[in-house]
């Protein structure tokens, strides 16, 4: 019976990185978020990646773009990244830094990097998708999460908790650590449609979910158009509704007109 019962399951050893992982949603139990599902109408917006790809041969970085809308609206909105530092204070960074995932493999296996792209609001999109495409294949980048997740491990539970405790009561730490943005996916390429809702503790969020075809209006008539469904999660200590919809609002246009594609090839 003992032999039979192993051979209805497989046993893995758990990694440094998912043990050091796990940790990362320690006390996010503890944040209010707010969650809102929205849809961006990205058709002429998918027409200018493809002629660019089409006139250069370049596949421009989804992300990247993304990353340059959102940077661009939080810049002019800046409440939305607003970090508690105690009861009494919250710190509003006049720099945007946006934390997004990068996969590489790692002991054969694909892991999701956090990776920081700095000072958002001051980068043209030619240089976010650069320093993207970078991240990509970059040695370095997974030497040093490797390095750091193996230098973490190292010390006790107790104290590597109290050390990420105090990381997230350091606004001005935490932000050098992190950013104050977080763009995630859930992969716009595996799903028709479909929203994620992240589990994550940035004071705004943006996670990506899947396209897919729905009817809008366009000028009184009914159109099939491409449309990106994305779950923007706002930190409701920091936020009320009122600026929490004018970011959305001014998210929407930048996405929907392509804001930064127009000057990519320069």
């Amino acid at each position: 019976m003992g032999n039979k019962d192993k051979d209805n399951y497989e046993a893995f050893k758990i990694s440094n990185i998912r043990k050091a992982a796990s940790e990362v949603y320690i006390n996010l139990e503890k944040k209010h978020n707010v969650h809102a599902l929205v849809d961006f109408d990205i058709t002429e917006t998918r027409k200018m990646i493809k002629q660019h790809f089409e006139k250069t041969g370049e596949k421009l970085s989804f992300s990247a773009f993304m990353i340059n809308c959102v940077g661009k609206a939080v810049s002019d909105n800046k409440r939305v990244h607003a970090l508690r530092k105690n009861r009494r204070k919250f710190i509003v960074f006049n720099e945007v830094d946006i934390a997004t995932i990068v996969e590489r493999e790692i002991e054969g296996e694909s892991w999701p990097i956090l990776y920081v792209i700095r000072s958002v609001d001051k980068r043209s999109l030619r240089e976010i998708h650069n320093e993207i495409r970078n991240a990509q294949v970059a040695k370095e980048i997974t030497d040093d999460f490797q390095k750091q997740i193996d230098f973490y491990l190292k010390f006790p539970r107790p104290l590597r908790l109290l050390y990420r405790r105090r990381i997230q009561n350091n606004p001005k730490v935490l932000k050098s650590y992190v950013g104050s943005v977080l763009i995630t996916s859930v992969g716009i390429t595996a799903l028709n449609g479909g929203w994620g809702i992240p589990y994550v503790g940035h004071p705004l969020v943006i996670t990506i979910g899947g396209i897919e075809k729905k009817p809008k209006v366009i000028k009184d008539k009914i159109e099939v158009r491409e449309c990106l469904n994305v779950t923007l999660t706002f930190d409701h200590d920091n936020l009320d509704g009122a600026p929490a919809a004018r970011f959305t609002a001014e998210l929407k246009e930048l996405i929907e007109n392509g804001y930064g594609l127009a000057g990519i090839a320069n």
